[in-house]
């Protein structure tokens, strides 16, 4: 590879990782080619970029980029591929269920995700706990909703009260 082509993909990756939110570093090395094209696959079907790079490319995109990335240095070794997405917490979701079928792999080694850094597996649980910006709107709607309904409810409940009032004393009258 020449020093026009690693040029090349080190602006790919830093593309990339502008073009996108959130990004995880992991290893698949240890994945036969049938396991492999399932992750591809489960991969695209989530809107997921898996891209396999070279750790001295990917530090010199790192580098390049806005960002305080340094924490991330010291996982770029042996074999490294790069999920690319916007929402934070869609990778941890499919590494945990890619799992489930009894594999060791992919392995998480680092993570960039809500503007944080994750460093290593056992980080996978709490990146599968992050809220997505979508999700967040959410919770804070049903909040603000929340006590409108409760006043909703109490008028409404106050209203069959009053109409009931009205004509237990309009019968009395009569």
């Amino acid at each position: 590879m020449d020093i026009a082509e690693k040029r090349n993909i080190v602006e790919d990756i830093v593309k990339k990782i502008q073009d996108n939110s959130h990004f995880y570093i992991t290893d698949i090395e240890a994945l036969n080619a049938v396991d492999t094209s399932s992750l591809r696959k489960k991969c695209f079907e989530k809107d997921i970029e898996i891209v396999v790079v070279k750790n001295t490319l990917l530090k010199k995109a790192l580098e390049q980029v806005d960002g305080e990335y340094e924490e991330l240095y010291d996982v770029l070794k042996g074999n490294t591929s790069v999920l690319f997405c916007e929402t934070a917490n869609v990778p941890a979701k499919l590494i945990k269920e890619f799992r489930k079928s009894g594999k060791e792999k992919p392995l998480l080694k680092g993570a960039f995700a809500e503007e944080s850094i994750y460093i290593g597996d056992d980080q996978l649980d709490s990146l599968t706990n992050i809220k997505s910006r979508e999700e967040l709107l959410g919770d804070i709607i049903t909040l603000l909703q929340s006590p409108i309904q409760t006043l909703v409810g109490s008028l409404q409940s106050g209203e069959k009260t009053i109409a009931g009032l009205v004509k237990s004393l309009s019968e009395k009258e009569n």
